[in-house]
C-alpha cells in the first residue's frame, strides 16, 4: 500500500512504484553521482550495458517498499527525484565484498569497492549496536528542480518511512557535498569521511577526481 508524505508546491512525496520507476531511464538513476561523473560516457555505457541487473535490483528494492519519489503534480505526474533505499543487516556487507572482487574490472567495480570498504569502516551495527538498518543507497533529484528542496524533503520522508516500519538506524553514504549537507542539515551525524585525494590505487594514482566541491565521501547515521 502507498503511503503518502505531503504535497508542496506541487511536488508530492509518496512511496515508489514498478510503474514510476518505469518512467525514468536506468542511466538518470545516477545522473549527477560525483562519482559517476568521474568516468563520464564510459560509465554511462556501463550502465546502459548493464541496464537488466540494474533495473532488477532496483526494481527489487522498491517492491519492498522502502523507496520513495518526488511527482510533478503540476506536470503530468512527472517523476522529478527518487530515494532508492534497503534494509542491511550485518552479514550483507561481506557477502557483498565477495560479490565485488568477482566483478571484471571496471569503473563500477572500482566504485563498489570503494562504497563497500567504506561501509565496513564506518561499522555502524556495532558503533550503534543494531540489528538491521535502513541504507538510503542513492538519492537524485531531476537537473531541472535541484535546489528547489526536494531532496531534503525525499530524505525526511525516509526517517519517516523507517520510524513506520521499526528500523533503528538510517545510514547514507554521500559522495556529493550537497547530498552530505542536505543530511546534515535533517540531524544526520557524519561517521567516517574518505577524502578522494587520499584514495589511491596500487600504482599510488587517485583513484576518483570529481569536480568541486565534492571532495569527500561521507557516510552518515541517524537514530530512528
Amino acid at each position: 500500500m502507498s503511503m503518502n508524505f505531503g504535497s508542496k508546491d506541487g511536488i508530492l512525496i509518496r512511496t515508489m512504484t514498478v510503474e514510476d520507476y518505469n518512467k525514468v531511464k536506468t542511466s538518470d538513476v545516477y545522473d549527477g553521482v560525483p562519482l559517476f561523473t568521474c568516468f563520464g560516457q564510459e560509465m554511462i555505457d556501463i550502465a546502459e550495458a548493464s541496464k537488466e541487473l540494474f533495473d532488477a535490483f532496483h526494481i527489487s528494492l522498491i517492491e519492498k517498499g522502502n523507496c520513495l519519489v518526488a511527482i510533478d503534480e503540476k506536470d503530468n505526474g512527472r517523476v522529478v527525484g527518487l530515494v532508492l533505499a534497503h534494509e542491511t543487516v550485518p552479514r550483507d556487507l561481506e557477502q557483498q565484498r565477495l560479490k565485488i572482487n568477482d566483478m571484471a574490472e571496471s569503473p563500477l567495480k572500482r566504485i563498489m569497492m570503494f562504497d563497500n570498504e567504506a561501509l565496513l569502516k564506518a561499522n555502524f551495527f556495532e558503533r550503534y549496536d543494531v540489528p538491521k538498518l535502513l541504507y538510503s543507497h542513492i538519492t537524485n533529484v531531476d537537473a531541472s528542480m535541484r535546489g528547489k528542496g526536494i531532496g531534503s524533503r525525499l530524505a525526511a520522508a525516509l526517517m519517516e518511512l523507517g520510524r513506520s516500519k521499526g528500523y533503528p538506524l538510517m545510514t547514507a553514504a554521500c559522495s556529493s557535498f550537497y547530498s552530505a549537507r542536505q543530511k546534515e542539515a535533517l540531524g544526520m551525524e557524519c561517521v567516517y569521511s574518505q577524502a578522494y585525494a587520499d584514495y589511491k590505487d596500487a600504482n599510488g594514482d587517485v583513484v576518483f577526481n570529481p569536480p568541486a566541491p565534492h571532495t569527500h565521501q561521507r557516510l552518515l547515521a541517524i537514530k530512528l
